[in-house]
């Protein structure tokens, strides 16, 4: 096995791709027959946004991106309008929207269909 793909559900592909192209600066790749909106990530992962009439009922993290810096990768996607959670429940907290824990630092924000995507960093050492 190589590439992998990760299947969302969204309600509204406009409204979708505006948030995965616009706001977190995917690259689109364009629409199958289907309907289902196509992202090329990398490592040849592809994201595809799977027309539906309902969005996410998962209250899980569906996908999570590595990134050098969170608090700066943050800053920069709250500047297009990308809001972040905070959590204050047992074995998770943040602070300033960042979860510190043993070996990373992650983010949690939530797309319009309410599928809950992270971002994190691993500790420097």
């Amino acid at each position: 096995m190589s590439a992998v793909a990760t299947m969302l559900p969204v309600t509204d592909t406009d409204r979708a791709k505006e948030f995965y192209s616009d706001r977190l600066g995917l690259p689109f790749q364009g629409t199958n027959a289907e309907g289902s909106l196509m992202y090329e990530l990398s490592g040849g992962t592809v994201l595809m946004l799977l027309p539906r009439e309902t969005g996410s009922q998962n209250p899980s993290t569906a996908l999570t991106w590595e990134v050098p810096d969170v608090a700066a990768e943050i800053a920069e996607l709250e500047g297009k309008g990308v809001v972040f959670e905070d959590y204050d429940l047992p074995g998770l907290q943040t602070q300033d929207h960042i979860a510190d824990f043993a070996g990373e630092r992650a983010a949690w924000f939530v797309d319009p269909d309410g599928n809950v995507l992270c971002i994190h960093e691993a500790h420097r050492t």
